[in-house]
């Protein structure tokens, strides 16, 4: 844990006791802070009280006699509209903040040269962060890895000069964080997202913004318009950038041929990282996640042997488009992080022959936006409440049938694949939210393996 020592003797209040929400509060109040906590929901507050959070109704604190409003990320700041506490706050002048801002105040009063890397975007965050994490563990750095990404930030180890902290950034968090300061921050792509919290695209790239435009150096995606005007913004402010592309060629930064991360200069290239055969980084999407993690871990210092070895053995994250079996020329990849046709959409590419297990509750829009990766798929096994709308899509373009049911798709396909003996994946990547049959995509991905498990014969590549 990270006592916050900021506030010592402050009297500060909390709203959202969710699980980084609970977190901050046992670290405030490990650093002396004089904490009231509340949130929305009864049996939360409660839960909270057991605990020994000190909990009351934000309604009648003394607002006048408050310090800070610490946030959970999840609480409307300004759109569809501020929530109430906000509102308490706003109205007598108490400044609002989160846990990442408390982790940057930290970090800024006990060791000021603590390397600390944020990583924020629309796509990718998650992948990155873990990426840039596990290199810098394998060569050795004391690594703290936290955020977003499921770690309260609190929960890591207090700040020291030699530790290095790895932090996935959401756009709500930095929101909530302006002292943020990274050594080096990431911003790896935009396109829309969360508009109902932030209103407009241009305000959502207007937050992203500011975590690269706070850094000692900015490495930023220049594949999207608004990112391109960003990283055209921080060098004509003169500030330290390092442009990544997973599509373009750079004189100037890091980028990605479709086998290999280049790192250039002056039209040279300086480093090379080969991404054959790398089957966590595989397809253009992590491309792009990869030539993020080059340019940050260069930044940090470590070496081309260092981020080499760090690159090759990178497991992955567990649902994103992770490989968990084989059966003979068979891959079974679990992709079930892929909620709607977008986040499908990079699966789909990476591989030729693909028989795909789709489906779940539907989200707007359905897999229509997929029809260019249709060729890719030798069979389409369908599941869930989506099942007879996919099958209507698909119609006479790709082979298909509706399974029902994960461990009946799991069976047909892993037959049907092993039938051809060729070199077949059968691939979940639902392109569906999870919640018409399981509690989340994470139960839905292990449901997947424990289905893959029961194949005989089969060889497991990881375990869950």
């Amino acid at each position: 844990m990270i006592p916050v020592s900021a506030f010592a003797g402050k009297t500060v209040a909390l709203f959202g006791l969710g699980g980084s929400g609970r977190a901050t509060a046992e670290a405030l109040i490990a650093g002396g802070a004089v904490l009231t906590a509340f949130d929305d929901n009864p049996s939360t507050v409660e839960a909270a009280a057991r605990a020994a959070i000190p909990t009351g109704d934000l309604h009648r604190l003394d607002w006048t006699r408050v310090d800070a409003l610490v946030l959970a990320p999840g609480v409307p700041l300004t759109h569809p509209k501020p929530h109430w506490s906000v509102d308490l706050a706003r109205a007598a002048g108490v400044e609002i903040i989160g846990d990442i801002e408390l982790f940057a105040r930290e970090r800024a009063s006990r060791a000021p040269a603590a390397p600390f890397v944020a990583i924020t975007g629309t796509n990718g965050k998650s992948t990155t962060t873990a990426l840039i994490a596990h290199c810098l563990t394998h060569a050795g750095r004391d690594t703290q890895l936290g955020g977003n990404i499921g770690v309260a930030i609190l929960t890591l180890e207090p700040p020291r000069a030699d530790r290095f902290y790895v932090v996935e950034c959401s756009s709500y968090q930095i929101d909530l964080a302006p002292g943020l300061r990274p050594s080096v921050g990431l911003l790896l792509n935009l396109s829309p997202d969360h508009l109902d919290r932030h209103g407009t695209m241009e305000n959502y790239a207007a937050i992203k913004a500011r975590l690269v435009g706070q850094s000692d150096t900015a490495v930023v995606g220049v594949d999207d318009p608004h990112c391109r005007a960003i990283a055209d913004t921080l060098e004509a402010e003169g500030r330290a950038l390092v442009r990544i592309s997973k599509e373009t060629p750079l004189a100037d930064g890091v980028w990605y041929d479709g086998s290999a991360v280049i790192r250039s200069a002056g039209g040279e290239t300086r480093a090379r990282y080969a991404l054959q055969g790398i089957g966590s980084l595989r397809g253009r999407h992590n491309g792009q996640n990869a030539a993020a993690a080059v340019a940050a871990l260069s930044a940090c210092g470590l070496s081309d042997a260092e981020i080499a070895m760090g690159l090759r053995t990178f497991p992955g994250l567990a649902h994103r488009m992770e490989e968990v079996a084989r059966l003979g020329s068979v891959l079974f990849v679990n992709d079930s992080k892929a909620t709607n046709a977008d986040a499908a959409a990079p699966a789909l590419a990476a591989f030729d022959r693909i028989h795909w297990i789709a489906g779940g509750l539907p989200k707007a829009g359905g897999i229509e936006p997929l029809a260019p990766l249709f060729a890719h798929v030798a069979k389409a096994y369908l599941i869930g409440e989506a099942a007879p709308l996919f099958a209507a899509t698909l119609g006479d373009r790709v082979p298909y049938e509706i399974a029902g049911t994960l461990d009946v798709a799991v069976s047909r396909a892993a037959r049907d694949a092993a039938a051809s003996g060729a070199p077949e994946v059968v691939l979940l990547s639902p392109a569906c939210a999870s919640f018409d049959q399981f509690r989340n995509f994470e139960v839905r991905g292990a449901a997947f393996r424990e289905a893959v498990e029961r194949i005989p014969e089969i060889q497991l590549l990881r375990k869950g």
